[in-house]
Parts: C-alpha cells; sequence; structure tokens
C-alpha cells in the first residue's frame, strides 16, 4: 500500500516541478521499459525512476492497477514473445519512445545438476537469458538512437558458479546473459545504443525469505563488507548507467555483492 501511494505521488508530479529538475538532470521526459518491475529490485527502480522525472513501463505477472500520467502497468510473460511485443508497442504507442530498456524480470532455481529435470532447467534458461534475447529483440527498433540505454540483470552467481541454493540453471544463464550485452554493446555501438549488465550478489528483497537463519549467517560470513545490498543501491547503479556521466561505458558488467566475487 505504501508502495503505491508513493507510486501514485511521483507520477502525478506537476510539470513545473519537472520543468524545475529538467534543469539538474538529464532524465526528465525519457522513457523507461522496465520487466520484472514489481519486485524488490524493480519497485526501487520504478519510485528512481519517476523521482527523476522518466515515463515509465513497467511490467510484470501481476502488475497493480496504477496507471497514471507517468506511469503505465502492463501485464507481460517473459516466456512469451507474443507478450513481449504487445508490451513493447504499448509503451511506444502510450509514450512514442522507449530511452531505457531495464530488464529485471528473472527466477531463481535450486538443486544439484543431477537431480534437475529438463522441464525445470528449460524454464530457468528461458526465464532469464531467452527472455533477454526476445526483450532486445523487440524493444531494439524503438530505442533512441543515439544514446539509449539497455541493461539486463546479471547475478554474481554468473561470476562464481552459485551453489545448490540457486542451481546449475541459474549460474549457467546469468553467466550467458553477460556475454549477451557485450555482443550486444559491439552490434549496438554504431547506434549511439549503450549496453550494460548489472549483477547484484544477495539483495535484501523477499527473495530471500526462502533461507533460514543458518543459511542467511552463512551468506553474510562471505560477505567481506557483512551486508546485503539494498534495491535502492541496485536502483541508484542503474540510474547512473542510464546517465550522462555513463556515455563513455558499454558492455559493463556492474557487480553489487558487497565484495562476495572479490576472488572470482
Amino acid at each position: 500500500m505504501v508502495f503505491m501511494k508513493t507510486l501514485a505521488r511521483l507520477s502525478n508530479m506537476p510539470q513545473n516541478n519537472k520543468d524545475h529538475k529538467s534543469k539538474e538532470n538529464d532524465h526528465v521526459g525519457r522513457v523507461a521499459f522496465i520487466t520484472g518491475a514489481y519486485g524488490g529490485i524493480g519497485q526501487a527502480v520504478i519510485k528512481l525512476m519517476l523521482s527523476e522525472g522518466v515515463n515509465v513501463t513497467a511490467t510484470g505477472r501481476n502488475p497493480p492497477s496504477s496507471n497514471s500520467h507517468s506511469l503505465q502497468s502492463l501485464h507481460m510473460d517473459v516466456t512469451d514473445a507474443t507478450s513481449i511485443r504487445g508490451a513493447i508497442e504499448k509503451c511506444t504507442h502510450r509514450f512514442q519512445r522507449i530511452d531505457y530498456v531495464i530488464h529485471l524480470a528473472g527466477m531463481v532455481g535450486k538443486g544439484r545438476l543431477d537431480q534437475m529435470t529438463l522441464d525445470e532447467w528449460n524454464m530457468v534458461v528461458n526465464t532469464n537469458l531467452t527472455s533477454a534475447f526476445l526483450v532486445l529483440k523487440y524493444s531494439y527498433p524503438h530505442i533512441t538512437k543515439p544514446n539509449g540505454v539497455a541493461i539486463l540483470c546479471g547475478s554474481s552467481n554468473g561470476y562464481n558458479g552459485g551453489s545448490h541454493l540457486s542451481g546449475p540453471a541459474y549460474a549457467s544463464s546469468k553467466a550467458a546473459v553477460v556475454n549477451l550485452t557485450r555482443y550486444c554493446a559491439k552490434e549496438w555501438a554504431p547506434d549511439g545504443i549503450r549496453v550494460h549488465t548489472l549483477s547484484p550478489g544477495p539483495v535484501d528483497t523477499p527473495m530471500l525469505d526462502r533461507l533460514s537463519n543458518e543459511q542467511h549467517n552463512d551468506l553474510k560470513s562471505k560477505l567481506p563488507l557483512g551486508k546485503y545490498a539494498t534495491p535502492d543501491e541496485c536502483a541508484g547503479a542503474i540510474m547512473f548507467l542510464c546517465s550522462k556521466h555513463a556515455k563513455s561505458m558499454t558492455g559493463t558488467n556492474l557487480n553489487i555483492s558487497s565484495g562476495l566475487v572479490l576472488d572470482s
């Protein structure tokens, strides 16, 4: 409820406030297409984008009814090409452009490789990797050229191989996302589109609720900084990658893991 009230306030910000902000940053009037928008990190990204004057199309499997001046909420299934294409078309119909593609949707697996079924493998890979291909494919014609930005969501598991807590398909798909980013960074550079991966480690979101106290303590003991990252920290990193301060950066894999992968 608090989140929805915040969205309502930010997405209906008076235009004169946005005009004032336009003198301070280069995000005002931009358009962001966000997947996985109502997860822990996604909610933080929506709030920050709206506060900076960005128009947002926020997609998810169960989006709240929160359409307003600057916010369009849409149902989208990232494993369904038709659903992805339709959501992108609705975004461009509403806002006429896409400046930032933020692909956060994903899922975690679990268990040992020898115990994983092919269906379980395919579900994780389709959700994490194939969806990234589809989102990039269908958004590319609409991304602002030059100065567009696409950001995919990796993971610290893509560095260190993960464990049975997230499973082999998760680590493999997240590592593949990094090379998909690098490929697109090269291919799209002549268009002036920058492409990045954001690779969080453990983030303080409901996704970690599945861990026991013992598992939490063990995980934190492996973090040199001794703390989980926060959704707001991840959102701030995404905003930086979209900003004029990162105009000479592309193909970046930005890790936010409290030092978890320092030895990877």
